[in-house]
């Protein structure tokens, strides 16, 4: 066999040219994107369509036309009309950061196995753990995403708040969480894997705002004891991703500590506020928190998936999974931190503290300032817009980049502006010159904007608003 594949696979020169192209064509795109040159977010294509596309092309496709129909028929983040879900148009040099990880794949699951990146994920970890408010005592890590991490830091509250032998006996107790009734379903989900059932969720109603009811607590806490559930943990929102709201983080952990429970912000989206100097506000009380998970990916910049979960006590952070594997997790006298896979679920996971680190070392910590602030005021300027619109309403005045907005008409009832309001958000998804999603609260339908782009701007709002009347009146008088 002469492995004329393998060597045609693996041969630098054909990466240098290739990798020169694609460079060339991810500038591009980015240069009509940012400046909007390009008149479309998304080019709309259903499911079955988008499957036979592809299939044929695999069988008849041009391989020099591989990366300009990916490109041409992905999602564009980078354009101002991009006001859909929680991900970031990510700062160009972690595409570079993306490439020296994927080229050099060290799997980080023990040290040998990615010296580097191991070790800037300490850096990484420290400053986080310092703008939050935490002393030297805490730590943590990164890990695949908020899910994860959000199942990761209730597992370690269930290790240590319901005793340390349930990873080897398990138990036969009635264990149970308390959270918002608008937190992330990924916290429901956590609790079903973890074995709480359904009556282990202890879900809390919200105010009129959208934030949880903390004068609620004492009592869903004094019932839950009451029906045998030994109550480990309570989960504050930052914000709840629907509405976008943020919980009263500084009550509800004042109740925890009162309580002796494990007290964990979701703080995947609005984390990055830490850097805020006018929103860090919203996170006051956060450094009460046992656990804390920020998304790189949502409002810092990065790709998908880059996540930190932050303990306060950073040895909770090594008793979750203890355990041994003697090929791998050799026991040491010291605290090795270096060997992430004895605190991950990830036995080999990717090199995202290179994101991290990039930005922090070219750009500094203001760059997140920068970047939050203005989603943020962004938000507020989009809330303001609809206030003053009478043919729209808001579910909430937005505490964030997020706005749930719907089309009204007094003369209709509930259903008939739900359907009104599905509609247009699929006629804009159809159309693909604007970006946007909808959400249900409360049984009724909302139009939901997340707003991702710093370069969005007012006016970029009212295209959108004005393209919505446009398809909305035509319904609405028929």
């Amino acid at each position: 066999m002469d492995k004329q594949l393998l060597k045609a696979a693996y041969s630098p020169e054909d990466f240098r040219q290739n990798g020169h192209q694609l460079i060339d064509l991810l500038a591009d795109h980015l240069n009509k994107t940012l400046n909007k040159s390009s008149t479309k977010v998304i080019n709309w294509d259903n499911p079955s369509e988008e499957y036979q596309f592809w299939n044929n092309f695999l069988l008849n496709g041009k391989p020099s036309d591989l990366n300009n129909e990916i490109l041409k028929r992905s999602i564009h983040l980078h354009h101002p009309h991009y006001m859909g879900h929680q991900i970031s148009p990510v700062a160009p040099v972690t595409g570079l950061t993306s490439l020296l990880n994927a080229i050099l794949n060290n799997g980080m699951g023990i040290y040998e196995m990615g010296m580097a990146p191991t070790a800037i994920e300490r850096v990484v970890v420290e400053q986080l753990c310092k703008e939050i408010g935490y002393d030297k005592k805490s730590g943590g890590f990164l890990t695949s995403g908020g899910t994860l991490a959000n199942l990761t830091a209730l597992l370690s509250a269930r290790k240590k708040r319901a005793g340390n032998d349930v990873w080897e006996n398990g138990t036969s107790n009635k264990l149970a969480i308390m959270v918002s009734e608008e937190a992330h379903y990924c916290i429901d989900r956590a609790a079903r894997i973890m074995g709480l059932g359904e009556k282990g969720i202890v879900k809390i109603p919200v105010d009129e705002g959208f934030a949880l009811k903390t004068e609620l607590l004492e009592q869903s806490y004094n019932k839950t004891i009451h029906e045998g559930y030994e109550v480990i943990a309570i989960v504050g929102s930052a914000p709840s991703t629907a509405t976008g709201i943020y919980d009263d983080l500084n009550a509800v952990g004042d109740f925890a500590l009162e309580k002796g429970i494990w007290f964990h912000i979701d703080a995947a989206h609005g984390g990055g506020a830490i850097f805020s100097s006018k929103y860090k506000s919203l996170l006051k009380g956060m450094q009460k928190a046992d656990s804390i998970v920020i998304d790189g990916h949502k409002m810092m910049m990065m790709p998908s998936i880059t996540t930190a979960l932050l303990f306060k006590e950073a040895v909770d952070s090594h008793n979750t999974f203890r355990q041994k594997a003697d090929y791998l997790l050799q026991e040491s006298m010291e605290e090795d931190w270096y060997n992430l896979a004895k605190r991950t679920f990830e036995c080999t996971k990717y090199m995202m503290s290179l994101h991290w680190y990039t930005l922090l070392k070219i750009y500094g910590k203001d760059l997140f300032d920068e970047f939050v602030t203005t989603l943020y005021d962004l938000g507020q300027k989009f809330g303001a817009i609809l206030e003053n619109d009478s043919f729209f309403e808001i579910a909430v005045k937005p505490m964030s980049n997020i706005i749930c907005f719907r089309i009204i008409d007094k003369d209709l009832d509930l259903p008939s502006l739900n359907k009104i309001n599905v509609t247009i958000r699929q006629k804009l998804l159809e159309e693909g010159e604007f970006y946007i999603v909808q959400t249900k609260i409360n049984g009724i339908i909302y139009l939901r904007a997340t707003i991702m782009n710093p370069f969005t701007t007012e006016e970029h709002f009212k295209e959108l608003l004005n393209n919505i009347k446009r398809k909305a009146i035509p319904l609405l008088n028929s």
